[in-house]
């Protein structure tokens, strides 16, 4: 009897690690909130923790002022530091507005940004939420440019808050579970909010 206990309870945990180990980075894979509501999402948000892209990106003091419009045209007004030329640590200004390719999937959306000076870089991203509870957090994701797997070989992510200083243990659990669904775990850095900009 406990031989064929010991077996079973075996085989079970080979099949949970299994069903574990099975999770996908194909980013076509990644699951984003479901029925996003862009009014509630509208509003400040402070950047709280960050993984970056390649190249230049801002680097703290970020802020995003998204503002929905009687056309349904959602935008945005960032700021943050950024440091150029290796030295010069200044406050930049995006501005960026959001189109919906897939209305059934409204929290996937596409973003066109503009550095409002000539140094900053401008196009576009894909800016998915992959999650948000509206009041406290949001988890922002977007993939530049796809490896031939599906995996993603240049991406970035920015962990939200109402808040700029506080995120309960409850919310940062959440949140490392999503970092995790987007294997991006361990990838991220603080972002500092000193009020600088």
């Amino acid at each position: 009897m406990k031989h064929s206990t010991y077996i079973f309870l075996a085989t079970l945990t080979t099949l949970v690690e299994h069903c574990m180990g099975a999770q996908t980075c194909v980013v076509d894979s990644f699951t984003v909130k479901e029925n996003f509501d862009l009014k509630r999402y509208a509003g400040k948000w402070y950047a709280v923790a960050k993984k970056d892209p390649e190249g230049l990106f801002l680097q703290d003091n970020i802020s995003a002022e998204y503002t929905l419009g009687e056309d349904g045209i959602m935008t945005a007004a960032s700021k943050g530091r950024v440091k150029l030329f290796g030295f010069w640590v200044i406050c930049a200004d995006m501005a960026a507005h959001y189109s919906i390719p897939d209305p059934a999937q409204p929290a996937k959306m596409y973003m066109v940004y503009q550095g409002l000076a000539s140094y900053l870089s401008s196009g576009g991203d894909n800016y998915w939420v992959i999650d948000t509870d509206y009041d406290n957090y949001a988890i922002t994701y977007a993939c530049r440019s796809l490896n031939s797997d599906g995996t993603c070989k240049d991406g970035y992510s920015i962990i939200f808050s109402r808040n700029p200083r506080d995120i309960s243990p409850a919310i940062q659990r959440i949140i490392r579970q999503k970092q995790e669904e987007i294997c991006m775990a361990g990838q991220f850095q603080p972002v500092l909010q000193s009020g600088a900009c």
